[in-house]
């Protein structure tokens, strides 16, 4: 089943502020947050991460149904490129290196900028790649 497009891009505005708060307070906790928010992305879909959860219930009805869907898989996917950037940041702002969390972070606030003002998703962009590279048409 199809998902509304708005959803990803709420979620990726809103991981780009919680990002962006983690490089300016160097705050493993909320990084901790957003690598638990990423998790539940990546396992059950971008629906059912808190982000999603928040669009589902508060944003969507107050702004209309959906006159635009998009496939599950490749926001999905996102998810875990972002879980992959994240769990490092994390183990970099905890136990060091600090830079390992600088940069780590910073590039998971880039992507998920490049998705809230630009609607332009690395992680689907990498998904729509790997497949056309990997499956065989017989």
């Amino acid at each position: 089943m199809d998902i509304d497009v708005r959803g990803p891009r709420f979620g990726a505005a809103v991981t780009t502020v919680v990002l962006a708060v983690v490089l300016i307070t160097g705050s493993g906790w909320l990084l901790a947050w957003q690598t638990f928010a990423f998790a539940l992305g990546a396992a059950g879909g971008v629906g059912r991460s808190p982000y999603g959860l928040v669009f589902r219930t508060l944003v969507r009805p107050r702004i209309g149904r959906p006159t635009e869907f998009e496939a599950p898989e490749p926001p999905r996917f996102a998810q875990a490129v972002g879980l992959v950037f994240a769990a490092p940041g994390l183990v970099g702002f905890t136990v060091g290196p600090e830079w390992l969390g600088l940069t780590a972070t910073g590039a998971a606030l880039a992507a998920a900028f490049l998705n809230a003002v630009f609607g332009y998703c690395l992680g689907c962009e990498m998904y729509l790649l790997i497949r056309r590279v990997t499956v065989r048409t017989e």
